[in-house]
């Protein structure tokens, strides 16, 4: 793929951009100091268990939409209680907890590369105000962010992909999505967007039937691919 066919690149932000696990871990460390690592990667799982089932609940019409921020905050509650700790204050400081995820480390010289040839759009399935705060943490350079609470829905609801083409103002195909998850590119895809799958530890790979339109281990390889 040429840089002439691409006319904006459109970013998932959570685990492509940011290591989301990692800032839940400290999150949670911080609650309970004391806890051994087996201990905190089972709480963990038990807050992305949450927002992953809330989410799709929502998909399928079982809850009304609740932003992403209301989401942390029931995730919050439920990993607090699994731990034993009552005290409302630290409760909602665990709450913010994703919204200060540590950027991969190509991130941010990445995005920067890539933003002197391409408008870059962020989308993302976190709030206005959790996006905002996540960006400003990361340090994540855009040149459009976009959350799914614009379209009072969650990835992989064709509506979010939506906002990205209607922002830029181009046709599908001329946008690139960018993410590590597999089901993410997948729902894209399916409206017309070209795209580059972006390897990371936490992401959803690849299966053998899918046909993306770059795979790359890192932003820099995908800057290599893209001429930037």
């Amino acid at each position: 793929m040429s840089e002439s066919e691409i006319d904006a690149l459109v970013f998932d932000v959570l685990g492509t951009l940011v290591d989301e696990p990692a800032g839940i871990r400290a999150g949670v460390r911080q609650l309970v100091p004391a806890l051994d690592d087996f201990g905190v990667e089972k709480l963990v799982a038990l807050w992305q268990r949450h927002i992953e089932r809330e989410q799709q609940r929502v998909l399928y019409g079982d809850r009304p939409y609740l932003a992403s921020d209301a989401l942390d905050r029931e995730a919050a509650r439920v990993v607090a209680e699994a731990a034993g700790v009552e005290e409302p204050g630290a409760v909602a400081e665990l709450a913010l907890a994703g919204r200060r995820l540590p950027p991969w480390p190509d991130t941010v010289a990445g995005l920067a590369r890539l933003a002197e040839r391409f408008p870059l759009i962020g989308l993302s399935n976190a709030s206005r105000t959790a996006l905002l705060g996540l960006n400003a943490h990361a340090g994540l350079r855009w040149h459009q962010a976009l959350s799914a609470e614009d379209a009072r829905s969650y990835k992989p609801d064709p509506a979010v992909y939506q906002l990205a083409v209607a922002v830029s103002g181009r046709p599908p195909e001329r946008l690139l999505m960018v993410a590590a998850h597999a089901w993410d590119l997948r729902a894209a895809q399916a409206l017309g967007l070209r795209t580059a799958y972006v390897a990371r530890p936490v992401g959803d790979p690849p299966a053998s039937s899918d046909r993306f339109d770059l795979y790359a281990d890192d932003l820099a390889g995908l800057a290599a691919q893209l001429g930037a």
